[in-house]
């Protein structure tokens, strides 16, 4: 059976179906020859197709409940230093800036940071927009809050989503907030799951989708056709699953505390079978974090 939805969407169904230059008939090289996924499929996934999917798809409504929880839960003051990552094509960060915080948005789509530098420019927000891994935060404890929305939080292997976790509570000051938004936890995904084809509109760009789950490795393997006009492009996102327990865990384990569990921007609590879970925390005390490369992504410079 194949669903079929035209995306005027909520914020359950985009967290159900993202994964967050057009070609001619093409496939991205995000396989190997065994067709295994690539562990850096992201790298290449979030060109302009997919991009300006998923740009239409969330609504100006959908980001304004987001932005609001975000504020009403970590208690944010006026001019808060926030730091977005992965921010894809802006729309968070830039309604926080225009709600008058200090924002860093940081993403490894090159089309996407260019969109929202554009949009930036365009609105004279002033939001400072780079292009980075999220892999590569610096440890610099300056900002007041971290967020990570828009379902992007599984997309590392485990090893490295620890990794990213650790930097994200270096990256925020002792009593710092922090949002997580995941529409992959077990609790989620795992009860009802069929992995059915869907097919999905917006204005000129159909999607169709369809989703295996790899048992062995706790993973959802998500593999799209994007088309718009002539233009068609495979392509394939993973969703590393993790248990909220397991989340939990891995946010105590980098110094974080006072975790909690929404399903809903309203603030409704997450129960078994939510389509999301949005996780606040706050930042205690740090353990000692391993030594790495690390990219400065805390500069105070100028903005777009």
């Amino acid at each position: 059976m194949t669903y079929v939805v035209t995306l005027q969407s909520t914020s359950k169904e985009i967290s159900a179906l993202s994964a967050h230059s057009s070609v001619s008939s093409s496939s991205t090289q995000l396989t190997d020859q065994t067709g295994e996924p690539s562990p850096e499929w992201f790298t290449e996934f979030f060109t302009e197709l997919p991009n300006e999917f998923w740009r239409r798809a969330a609504t100006p409504e959908m980001t304004a409940a987001d932005v609001d929880f975000v504020e009403t839960r970590l208690g944010l003051a006026p001019g808060s230093r926030i730091i977005d990552v992965p921010c894809g094509s802006g729309r968070h960060s830039l309604a926080l800036a225009e709600r008058g915080h200090r924002v860093t948005g940081v993403d490894l789509s090159a089309e996407a940071i260019e969109h929202a530098r554009r949009a930036a420019a365009a609105t004279g927000t002033a939001v400072e927009f780079v292009l980075g891994d999220m892999r590569e935060i610096a440890p610099s404890g300056s900002f007041d809050a971290a967020v990570c929305l828009g379902n992007s939080f599984g997309y590392l292997t485990p090893a490295q989503t620890a990794e990213f976790v650790r930097s994200l509570a270096a990256a925020v000051r002792p009593g710092g907030g922090l949002v997580l938004d995941f529409g992959a936890t077990a609790e989620s995904v795992l009860p009802g799951f069929t992995g059915e084809a869907r097919v999905m509109r917006t204005g000129d760009i159909t999607t169709e989708a369809t989703v295996d789950y790899d048992v062995a490795r706790s993973r959802m393997l998500s593999r799209y056709r994007f088309t718009r006009g002539d233009n068609v492009l495979d392509t394939t996102a993973v969703h590393h699953v993790y248990t909220c327990g397991h989340i939990g865990d891995l946010l105590g384990a980098a110094g974080f505390t006072d975790i909690g569990r929404h399903s809903d921007p309203d603030g409704t609590p997450y129960r078994l079978g939510a389509g999301r879970l949005l996780v606040t925390a706050r930042r205690g005390r740090l353990p000692a974090v391993p030594s790495g490369p690390q990219q400065v992504m805390d500069t105070e410079s100028s903005r777009s």
